[in-house]
């Protein structure tokens, strides 16, 4: 065994996985664990951990898989990550932990994300859980949503000892986790059912159906029934669009709808109630994860896919493996282009797109260089659905049903990012109501803040 070069993941056949909607990668078995944890130098000081937004002893870890004592390494990813499973599978660990690996100067980087879902899969398969408080404090937290920040916060904050009520606008928990991402690449009822479940084997409870700010206000929660602090992790699920002719089109939807209609309420299925029809031909517009999400979605609906993006691929700001898997089954990159008008036929139904050549101009301020549109470049593209992926923002019903809470021009929420400590006293907040949408993994480093600034305000009271 070569230790620069990692031990290869086994995925599903690409021909295969574009017909079906069963998990792409099929991970580690025990020997290949043990045999990528090998590979971990040990680093003292380790470079891995400052990469990690939630701050995992990764050395400490690899080095019990290396060891064969996988019950060992879950714990210690237990002390800092609640949804290890999810993280594994979905974290951008090539900018994050592995970006940082020593090993990856000269070879490749440690697989830390593939070693993080095995030993999360391992402890799920032999019902190993995260270890709970000893005995409860007396305070009582309520927590607004059941994403990745949600979840994160309330199994912190149940770890030292508080009663934790999470409220979720859904039937089902597990926001995005649930919604957003789809089957293929993290499995409901297998992975985010088993990870929900494991936060509340540390105590916490879960409502779903409550819309807060509509059932009941943040104010109401605090004043009427106890809760001495708040975290709203209620994410940013409104979604933006382009504003270009036809959008209101039928056969129009955002990524939003899409991906949930499909995720949530499994539109994919037969005899569901739900059905989208995808039809021959999609257009995806945007170049984010969202957007590959969407497009590996239609496409497993028998569509062919086309992703229609204004910058190159070198500013796709989807990740290399999202892309990589993406081409690999079939979808059609259409870069440099950008949608003008949306056609639509005598029915009102959308049938296809004028799409406008885009070239790149001088670096705008975010570094990344801009689009302009080539005169006289128009081309009609035909489509029977057209989907909008061009990120979200926050639902403002939270901020506006709850006394002196500071929102910013984006309406997001404002809040510290050490503590999460927002401008209403014992209300914190984080994850993508704050930041606009982001990752998974830094909506879990939020929550994880919230948690520790939630327990030195009460801690102090």
């Amino acid at each position: 065994m070569d230790p620069m070069v990692r031990v290869p993941v086994r995925e599903q056949d690409a021909a295969e996985r574009a017909a079906n909607f069963e998990e792409v990668c099929l991970g580690y078995n025990e020997q290949e664990a043990m045999e990528e944890a090998s590979r971990c130098l040990n680093c003292k000081n380790a470079q891995c951990v400052k990469g990690c937004p939630v701050s995992i002893n990764i050395p400490a870890f690899i080095q019990q898989v290396k060891e064969g004592n996988f019950e060992e390494a879950y714990q210690i990813i237990s002390e800092s990550s609640a949804l290890p499973a999810v993280c594994g599978r979905v974290c951008p660990q090539e900018t994050q932990c592995e970006g940082k690996c020593i090993r990856g100067i000269k070879g490749e980087p440690v697989a830390i994300g593939k070693l993080e879902r095995f030993v999360a899969d391992w402890a799920r398969e032999h019902n190993i859980k995260p270890k709970k408080a000893e005995a409860g404090n007396g305070h009582k937290v309520a927590v607004i949503g059941s994403g990745p920040a949600g979840l994160t916060c309330a199994g912190d904050l149940a770890k030292l000892g508080y009663d934790v009520t999470i409220f979720e606008a859904l039937h089902e928990a597990g926001g995005v986790l649930i919604y957003g991402i789809p089957e293929f690449r993290l499995p409901k009822s297998k992975v985010v059912a088993a990870e929900v479940e494991n936060v509340k084997s540390l105590g916490v409870k879960i409502e779903t159906n409550v819309v807060i700010g509509k059932a009941v206000t943040i104010d109401e929660l605090m004043e009427q029934e106890g809760f001495e602090a708040v975290f709203i992790g209620s994410g940013a699920g409104l979604p933006r669009f382009m504003g270009i002719p036809g959008e209101q089109a039928m056969g129009v939807f955002s990524a939003n709808e899409f991906l949930t209609r499909n995720n949530l309420m499994k539109a994919f299925e037969e005899g569901y109630d739900t059905p989208i029809k995808a039809g021959r031909k999609v257009i995806v517009v945007g170049g984010g994860n969202v957007a590959m999400d969407a497009a590996r979605t239609a496409k497993r609906l028998g569509a062919e896919v086309h992703v229609v993006y204004r910058r190159g691929e070198e500013e796709l700001p989807a990740r290399k493996e999202e892309v990589h898997h993406a081409k690999e089954e079939g979808i059609i990159f259409d870069l440099l282009q950008n949608p003008v008008e949306i056609l639509v036929d005598e029915n009102g139904a959308a049938k296809g797109c004028k799409i406008i050549k885009m070239e790149l101009g001088e670096p705008d301020e975010s570094g990344r260089r801009s689009p302009k549109e080539v005169p006289g470049s128009e081309y009609i593209m035909d489509a029977d659905t057209i989907v909008m992926s061009l990120g979200t923002s926050p639902n403002p019903l939270i901020s506006s049903t709850t006394k002196g809470l500071d929102i910013n021009r984006r309406k997001c929420i404002v809040a510290e990012e050490e503590t999460g400590a927002t401008s209403k006293a014992g209300v914190y907040a984080g994850g993508d109501a704050v930041t606009g949408a982001a990752t998974v993994i830094l909506a879990m480093g939020a929550g994880k803040a919230a948690a520790k600034g939630i327990h030195e305000y009460l801690s102090g009271k």
